[in-house]
């Protein structure tokens, strides 16, 4: 029987792709669900299993090749690692002593196709079995996918391995793959001479990450993917973006020299040069890619999340607009880059792989490269101390995700691989890996793992290059960069290899580095010159303007007409006929009926309710994710009916509204940091859509205080980038304890821009912070996010105790027509002008504070004012609502040092001429205290302590 080549390999496997049920049951089809892909392959025949029995010893032997080869593989391309004598590899170990002796290996090696009948026997002995295997798995790629549940993916994977033809480079491409080695030496070497005390993160002794990007690149587009959603931390970042993705080199040098990245009149600030961005069209063979690095912060790993809801969003947005066979993950595919260190110690990494097969999060699979250097690990630490497995690729094994481990100092080998007939030919080891990661992600649309192992080289322009230029890594690892300083680098050396294959000569390799250095001499030449342009509107965001600009809508008309509130909330309700819902359910839909019918006592999960489906009907998509977030942590919302005998899936507004848009409900798994900055990158592809992440508890976004420090509070003055997210952050003391009762509104003012005086004119923040305490303000806060024609951030304090309060209902009329969101509600009963004392308040404390005044009896002698958007402050507003007031005190039920008191009381200062007097809690180390009688005495004392004196 013949070897198949790779393509003749891979076409013959498609028709024997079944689709199969998962055994994992998940009982939630709603909009937005996907089933992950699986497929299966024919079981072994039964003359198949016959010899694998006969030759049981052979058959032990041969999987202890697959799944012990990777031990003793020369993957490290200093060879420093300890490779094992493995034990499992010897024949001997299973009875198996004369290399003579002629074996049956039908059903056991896979020289032919999976399944292929006859089952003609196929004789090879010992000694070839050996040798072919070994070349296979025990040479400069090394492979494990033997940990696999999936019967299906080991057969594949064998089958791939050992049944085909490794294919043979082309003259073009081995050139090609020559010129992007070179010219990222030259790059690293003229930023070293040019810019010596500059921290570039070069990639001297890991070049071959550019060849194999490229590779990846190349036959993704060729695949039929449109779009790569690519993220990366720093290292190589600036060689990859010159040498692949088209950043104009005199772009870089102007940043380098101090000047803006981005346009300076839009009065950002702007990013490291570690952290610069491309999104060029590339095309390979007629094939056309869009590849797009997105901005990352320093805080290794945290784009990864971001990448991978960004890439969702995408392959939506592509399925509306392709054929109805397409598939999620056929034209976009996300593409992450990592650090030895940072995967294997950032549990971000741990949370993202997590969501990667989940229903509502998948994205049909991501390719992770990730970039390690032997015997080091983040800045010089040796492995050793770093981590505590073999491999820091093991923590993919979470998810079962195959690792391909390659040697990075062969961008391409001369290896000799056995087969039947005599061969001698050249491997693409790197290249190899690359496609062979893609051919597995395409097929099964999951996550797949190529550990790339490089080296951070001495050279001979630097001191040494450890985590940066300028440090000094034989402090640590002598033994390493004395090996390291010996060695030839990589582009050199598979130049030499070219000019021995008569493939260039030497002058033909001087000419391409000489281009190189010519092009970068003439780009520095323009640095001064540059002028950045913005690219921020493009494509779906092109119905955008920039937030500061003079034609933003800050506060657009937000009503809906009662008719359509009326729609929208019967519909929330209505349960399908046959469906059955649990029995306490029917008082929620009773419920709802009758307050819409009344037009009054609309409660906050009414309220919502009719916010999104207005905006389904007006086009745009929501998906609101978060724990528990169908029903509500609060078993309030319910947006999300469960058959009772079925446990199959409704959601009302889907189901019953005949709207464009539609509501996409991602109950998450127990995640805050990986879930939000997924939902953050959906809200960077589509601003059409509102993106909602609901924490079960305000505090829970602590897991998650990177992505709202490097993203949320900060991505548009870094990098032009606008995100209408909201965060729900139920917040309030109500005796829960230290952990469940605020959401650190402390932190997220503190992290706004917010101007401390009225004349200062800047209206940009970089988020908006509010603390509605009606249903009705909560309504037009979320529509006012898609209304407006920019976006902002939006945090909400969001209610607990509220959610039922029907002081805190609204009306149809609060909803309809002109109505809009009011960041200063006056008192509704007392003018401020006539009250001996003004109580300033933020949330739910309001309604404390009122009953109080009304058992006291002194309802025309305080008013209570409440502040409902803390950020951006509205001091036009609070000056008109306090005109004419004579004793104002803050009153918050948060401790001193937390809560809004740190940010409102400089500014309300400037809106009185005074200062402004605080009652409350005194300072604390917690929120909340979680003794019971401590919490209820405290309490007393702040709603109390506000009366005193009258």
């Amino acid at each position: 029987m013949p070897f198949l080549t790779h393509r003749q390999s891979v076409r013959h496997l498609r028709p024997s792709l079944t689709t199969v049920h998962v055994a994992r049951s998940y009982h939630d089809e709603s909009f937005g669900f996907r089933k992950p892909r699986a497929f299966t392959l024919p079981d072994y025949s039964p003359a198949q299993l016959h010899n694998r029995v006969k030759n049981a010893p052979l058959l032990r032997y041969v999987d202890s090749l697959r799944v012990h080869g990777h031990r003793a593989a020369r993957i490290d391309p200093l060879d420093l690692l300890q490779r094992e004598d493995v034990d499992a590899l010897d024949p001997k170990r299973y009875g198996l002593i004369d290399g003579s002796r002629t074996y049956d290996v039908n059903g056991i090696l896979w020289t032919k196709r999976v399944g292929e009948a006859p089952d003609d026997p196929e004789h090879w002995t010992l000694r070839d079995i050996t040798k072919h295997l070994r070349s296979v798995y025990v040479g400069r790629i090394a492979y494990e996918y033997m940990h696999s549940p999936s019967k299906t993916e080991r057969l594949w994977f064998s089958h791939m391995l050992e049944a085909r033809t490794p294919p043979l480079p082309d003259p073009p491409q081995r050139m090609r793959i020559h010129e992007l080695l070179a010219q990222s030496e030259t790059f690293d070497q003229f930023l070293q001479l040019k810019f010596p005390n500059l921290k570039r993160y070069g990639l001297e002794g890991g070049e071959s990450m550019i060849p194999a990007l490229d590779t990846l690149f190349s036959v993704a587009a060729r695949a039929g993917v449109q779009h790569i959603v690519l993220a990366m931390p720093h290292r190589g970042r600036l060689n990859l973006l010159t040498g692949v993705l088209q950043l104009p080199p005199a772009s870089l040098f102007h940043k380098i020299r101090g000047g803006y990245e981005i346009p300076e009149e839009l009065g950002v600030v702007g990013d490291v040069i570690s952290h610069l961005v491309a999104s060029p069209t590339l095309t390979y063979k007629g094939a056309e890619v869009k590849v797009s690095l997105l901005p990352n912060p320093s805080h290794l790993e945290a784009v990864s999340p971001v990448a991978l809801g960004k890439t969702r969003a995408k392959q939506y947005s592509l399925l509306n607009s392709s054929p109805e066979d397409c598939m999620l993950g056929d034209k976009a595919m996300c593409v992450q880059l990592h650090g030895d260190a940072s995967f294997t110690g950032q549990g971000v990494v741990m949370e993202t792989l997590g969501l990667s097969n989940l229903p509502h999060f998948t994205s049909g699979g991501s390719v992770h490269i990730v970039v390690k250097f032997p015997r080091s690990i983040g800045y010089t630490t040796p492995a050793s101390s770093a981590r505590s497995s073999l491999y820091c690729s093991d923590v993919g094994k979470m998810i079962n995700a195959p690792v391909l481990h390659v040697n990075g100092d062969y961008p391409e080998g001369k290896v000799s691989v056995f087969l039947p007939f005599s061969c001698s030919q050249h491997l693409v080891d790197v290249a190899r890996a690359v496609d062979t990661a893609f051919q597995y992600r395409h097929y099964f649309r999951k996550d797949v793992i190529v550990d790339l192992l490089v080296y951070r080289r001495w050279h001979v322009f630097l001191v040494d290059p450890g985590h940066n230029e300028l440090d000094e890594p034989a402090f640590t690892q002598p033994v390493m960069y004395e090996k390291i300083r010996s060695r030839k680098s990589v582009p050199t050396l598979y130049e030499e290899q070219l000019i021995s294959d008569d493939i260039i000569t030497a002058v033909d390799a001087q000419a391409v580095r000489d281009a190189a250095r010519g092009r970068l001499d003439a780009e520095l030449a323009q640095a001064d010159a540059h002028t950045p342009t913005p690219s921020m509107f493009q494509g779906q965001w092109k119905d955008m303007v920039w937030p500061a600009d003079e034609k933003a809508e800050r506060d657009p008309a937000t009503g809906v007409a009662r008719k359509v509130l009326e729609k929208v909330g019967r519909a929330s309700v209505t349960v399908p006929s046959g469906f059955e819902i649990h029995p306490r359910l029917q008082r929620h839909v009773k419920n709802r009926l009758q307050t819409i019918e009344k037009g009054a006592g609309l409660d906050w999960a009414t309220a919502e309710a009719m916010a999104l489906g207005s905006l389904m009907l007006e086009g745009c998509d929501v998906r609101i994710s978060g724990q528990d977030v169908g029903r509500g942590t609060f078993s309030q919302r319910h947006a999300m009916l469960v058959d009772q005998k079925t446990e199959s899936v409704v959601v009302p507004l889907n189901a019953e509204l005949d709207s464009q848009g539609k509501l996409e409900l991602a109950n998450s798994s127990l995640s805050e940091l990986a879930v939000l900055g997924f939902e953050y990158g959906l809200s960077w592809e589509k601003p059409n859509m509102l993106p909602i992440w609901e924490a079960q508890f305000g505090d829970f976004f602590n897991g998650a205080q990177v992505i709202i420090d490097t993203f949320i509070a900060s991505a548009e003055t870094k990098w032009l980038k606008q995100s209408g997210i909201v965060l729900l952050l139920p917040h309030g003391l109500d005796g829960a304890g230290p952990e469940h009762s605020s959401s650190r509104l402390e932190r997220m003012l503190q992290l706004t821009n917010d101007r401390f005086k009225p004349t200062y004119t800047c209206a940009n923040v970089n988020m908006n912070v509010t603390f509605p305490t009606t249903a009705a303000q909560y309504f037009h806060l979320l529509r006012r996010q898609i209304k407006r024609n920019f976006r902002k951030p939006l945090i909400v304090a969001a209610p607990k105790g509220l959610l039922r309060l029907s002081a805190a209902s609204s009306s149809l009329s609060e909803l309809e027509g002109p109505t809009t969101f009011q960041p200063v509600l006056r008192d509704p009963l007392v003018e401020v002008g006539c009250a001996e004392r003004v109580i300033l308040v933020s949330g739910k404390l309001y309604y404390d504070l009122v009953k109080e005044r009304d058992v006291r009896g002194l309802g025309g002698r305080v008013a209570v004012v409440r502040l409902e958007e803390l950020c951006p402050f509205p001091f036009e507003a609070l000056r008109q609502a306090l005109s004419g007031a004579r004793d104002v005190r803050w009153v918050q039920e948060e401790p001193r040092n937390q809560g809004a008191w740190t940010h409102v009381a400089l500014r309300v200062a400037q809106v009185l001429e005074k200062p402004l007097a605080y009652h409350g809690r005194r300072e604390d180390a917690v929120p909340a205290p979680g003794v019971g009688k401590l919490y209820r005495a405290q309490q007393e004392s702040v709603v109390k302590g506000a009366f005193d004196g009258l």
